[in-house]
């Protein structure tokens, strides 16, 4: 076990590290950034947290005696009442659920297309731009769908985006540098939006409650893995990168 005691690693830079069971005592973690990365089963006693932002999956999240869970789920359900068709439980809903996305996603588009060309490859605060997070979108769709559900073990294309955090594997495309133009990246967007629709014409709630299975070299690879979970990974994929890209562009169009 490495120990770290009265060491000044302001600025450090720690990626792909493994802190598990870690003890951090009377550490100075103001300024700091973390992303990407698991906080399960973290106890944090003592700490004072002022102008903390947390943005990821919260569950079990206890402050203070409090789960605020639930009470985060809740509020963004008031502000965002569409965001409980997120959830469905049917082919039925499926299909509302991605009518909601479609609309929803072309606002956003047209809301980019007001802003100057060069904006849309701008991150902000680091995260994703406008035509990266399309790519990724693309690539969540053929993993998911069209790998998983279709059973294409190769249904990529060069502009496909990873996550960032990826391990990367062969003969899946990952060209972070590639600048494409919106109306570019925009033809693969599509093309994938009708594959994804396609299948959820055509779902049954039989068909939903199925499994499938991909073992071939690649990503995913899973067997008897819910199809259910698969769509529904699209459907979070979708609205929560919609979120991002809003408040990303309406932050572009404030400095513009």
């Amino acid at each position: 076990m490495t120990e770290f005691v009265d060491k000044d690693l302001s600025g450090a830079r720690f990626e792909r590290v493994n802190l598990r069971d870690a003890r951090l005592h009377r550490v100075d973690l103001r300024g700091a950034v973390i992303r990407g990365s698991a906080l399960h089963n973290v106890r944090m006693r003592g700490v004072e947290m002022r102008d903390v932002e947390i943005s990821g999956g919260v569950f079990n999240v206890v402050v203070n005696g409090v789960d605020i869970a639930p009470l985060v789920q809740a509020e963004l359900n008031r502000r965002m009442p569409e965001r409980v068709k997120m959830r469905p439980s049917d082919a039925d809903g499926f299909r509302e659920a991605w009518t909601i996305l479609l609309r929803l996603w072309d606002a956003t588009v047209d809301s980019a297309r007001s802003l100057p060309a060069e904006s849309l490859h701008t991150r902000v605060d680091d995260e994703w731009s406008f035509i990266e997070t399309l790519r990724h979108l693309s690539f969540a769709s053929a993993a998911w769908v069209g790998r998983m559900i279709l059973g294409d073990p190769s249904p990529w294309h060069p502009l496909d985006l990873p996550w960032d955090e990826a391990p990367g594997w062969d003969g899946i495309p990952w060209d972070r540098d590639a600048r494409p133009s919106l109306d570019e990246v925009l033809v693969l967007r599509r093309g994938r939006q009708a594959m994804v629709g396609q299948v959820i014409d055509a779902l049954t709630d039989d068909h939903l409650a199925s499994t499938v299975t991909q073992t071939a070299p690649g990503w995913p690879i899973l067997e008897d893995f819910p199809m259910k979970a698969c769509l529904q990974i699209v459907l979070n994929e979708e609205w929560e990168h919609r979120l991002y890209a809003e408040r990303d562009l309406a932050a572009l169009g404030d400095a513009a």
